[in-house]
């Protein structure tokens, strides 16, 4: 295969990939929704507005339309918020070829249909597209930083999962294969709700044993949905599991965890909201997890009450008096 791809997104993660593929030997064709971002990218080498103070590669090319960014490109990276997703990849689908292999690194569940980011792929560009999913406990500035980070590459096809794995694999960041898409997708998706419940814990400095609980018990909501949507149990105790929940959950570079911060310190989810550049997926994925835990009736406690705080305004100690107040069960993981 060609050394060139192409990365639908020019957020932080996506300039991350790009500038981790170009140090290894690709050329990189970056799509960036703003102009004056692509501007930025192809005449100074940064992206200041998404992850400031990296100096970006030359062998990164940064476009504002789809034909220039995918012209003959066998593969393509899709990094952009999940709820728009489906109108960007519509956008691009005319020009994604036949035989290319779409990658999401998309972590979030679309609200309206309910659908993981590889269903989205395929009800837009056929049942027949090949596409892979990239997810994993990985923060932008660290891989751009040449940090080591392990994540996962999964596709129905162990086969498909190994080749990237190999094409991508670098000295610093380690892909491990995977055929699970599922569970890595609900995974990468569903942890996100979790950190904003470790980050209220934090904020509300109720203790780090408080949030050792939420994690443990949202590790558990996990799996029990994740299960009964056709994933294997195993992979979440994996990188895309476990790893990437205990990653979102406790470290401050986190922007699901900083929205349960800020909550749980007492400010208004919508002032939160409104003062954040980049997207937190854990928002919008509580009403999907809400949905899906209504449709296949799953107890997702923790989800639920995130749900309340972030739509429907509830008190986040009230949401911590109510998980306290639950009748008391027999541990079982993964119940």
């Amino acid at each position: 295969m060609d050394k060139k791809l192409a990365v639908i997104g020019a957020g932080s993660w996506g300039t991350a990939l790009s500038q981790v593929m170009a140090n290894n030997g690709y050329s990189v064709s970056l799509w960036a929704r703003r102009r004056e971002l692509c501007d930025e990218i192809n005449a100074r080498h940064t992206n200041s507005r998404f992850i400031p103070g990296i100096a970006l590669s030359g062998g990164i090319r940064s476009y504002n339309d789809f034909g220039d960014t995918l012209s003959d490109q066998k593969m393509v990276f899709l990094v952009v918020p999940s709820q728009f997703m489906r109108d960007t990849l519509k956008s691009a689908a005319p020009y994604i070829k036949g035989d290319a292999v779409v990658i999401s690194a998309v972590k979030g569940i679309e609200t309206s249909t309910l659908m993981r980011p590889s269903e989205i792929v395929r009800d837009v560009l056929g049942a027949g597209a090949a596409c892979a999913v990239l997810s994993g406990p990985s923060f932008a500035r660290e891989v751009v930083g040449g940090m080591p980070t392990a994540v996962t590459i999964a596709a129905d096809d162990i086969r498909t999962a190994r080749e990237l794995q190999y094409l991508l694999n670098t000295k610093f960041l380690r892909l491990y294969a995977s055929d699970d898409v599922a569970g890595v997708e609900l995974g990468g998706s569903l942890k996100n709700v979790i950190a904003i419940a470790a980050g209220v814990c934090d904020g509300a400095n109720i203790g780090k044993s408080a949030r050792a609980s939420i994690i443990t018990r949202g590790l558990a909501e996990i799996i029990r949905l994740g299960t009964r949507m056709g994933a294997k149990k195993e992979t979440f105790s994996g990188l895309s599991g476990l790893g990437d929940l205990v990653l979102t959950a406790t470290d401050e570079q986190s922007r699901n965890r900083t929205v349960g911060f800020r909550i749980g310190r007492g400010e208004k989810v919508k002032d939160v909201l409104d003062s954040m550049i980049m997207v937190a997926e854990g928002v919008q994925t509580s009403l999907s997890v809400k949905l899906l835990a209504d449709r296949l009736g799953v107890d997702m406690p923790v989800s639920v009450e995130i749900y309340e705080i972030v739509h429907r305004n509830k008190d986040a100690m009230e949401s911590i008096r109510s998980l306290l107040s639950r009748p008391l069960r027999d541990e079982h993981y993964g119940s």
